[in-house]
Order: structure tokens, then sequence, then C-alpha cells
């Protein structure tokens, strides 16, 4: 141990997959500069509520792990993170973090151009193609596109247009 190592930052906090979520969230909901009220809801409603047990969220504890969460993204970039969470994450948690950044970046209906970069680094660094990903993508995108409701001229809302996974 070398003298200074007590202040390395994070003093051995152990990467788990539901931290990694945390985080990704945190990486992408600060992607563009702003931290909306809506965006910090949807991260307290992916991380958030009491299961039967009392069990908060997918870590047990959701205040201890965000502030542990808050505390890594604050200090480490994503390049840094990627080489900690990716080997620790299954295939199914890289794309339950995809999905979940995924629809935090379009749950606003745009799609502002750091949050599009980032979300590509996200998947190389998951070593998931933009093809692999597209289904998923189609369903967050029409989730989040309430302009169907808004606009009975909407090219979706026109008699005989079928919504389609590509395959």
């Amino acid at each position: 141990m070398g003298l200074f190592d007590m202040f390395k930052g994070d003093s051995g906090q152990e990467m788990t997959p539901p931290l990694a979520l945390t985080i990704s969230m945190l990486y992408m909901i600060g992607a563009d500069g702003e931290i909306a009220n809506e965006e910090i809801g949807q991260l307290l409603a992916v991380i958030g509520g009491a299961d039967s047990n009392g069990a908060i969220g997918v870590g047990g504890n959701n205040q201890a792990m965000l502030d542990k969460a808050i505390k890594y993204w604050k200090s480490k970039n994503t390049e840094q993170f990627f080489t900690e969470a990716t080997p620790i994450l299954s295939d199914a948690q890289r794309m339950c973090i995809l999905a979940n950044i995924c629809d935090s970046l379009l749950s606003d209906g745009t799609a502002a151009r750091q949050e599009q970069e980032l979300f590509n680094k996200f998947l190389k660094a998951f070593d998931v193609s933009e093809e692999r990903f597209r289904p998923f993508f189609e369903v967050i995108s029409l989730k989040n596109d309430r302009s169907v409701f808004r606009n009975a001229n909407h090219p979706k809302n026109q008699a005989g247009y079928k919504v389609n996974l590509s395959k």
C-alpha cells in the first residue's frame, strides 16, 4: 500500500451490477449538461421502490447506492467506468442497462448529440451492435412517442399503418 492510497477516491468500493446500472443512468441523464427533475424521477423509478421484504430497488438500499453512484459519477470518467463495469456484467445486465439509458435519453422526445454519442460509447463498450439493439430502440421510441396522441394526422395514426419491429 502506497503512502497516499487513502486519497485515491472511492477507497475500494466494489463495482456491482446494481451500482453499474445506477451509475450508467447518472452518466446518461447528465450527458447534456442538464439534469431535469423528470430525469431524476426516472432514475428513482428504476432503482427505487420497496419489495414485499422491504428491499428497495435493485440494490436493497437505494439511498446508499445512489450516494455511492453519485460519488463515483463525479470522480470517474466513462472509460474508467467501462473498464470496471463491463467485465462483471452479464449480457442480460448489459442489455438492461442499454434499454434503461435509451429510455432515459428518449424520454423528453429528443436525443441530444451528447446523449447519442454517449449511448454509442455504451454500445461499443458492451459489445452490442446497433443492429442487435435496433428492435429494443424501436420499442422504446414507440413508448416515448406520445405525439401519436396529440396529433390525429400523425403518420402512424393513418388507416392501415401497422407497427412492426425490424428484423
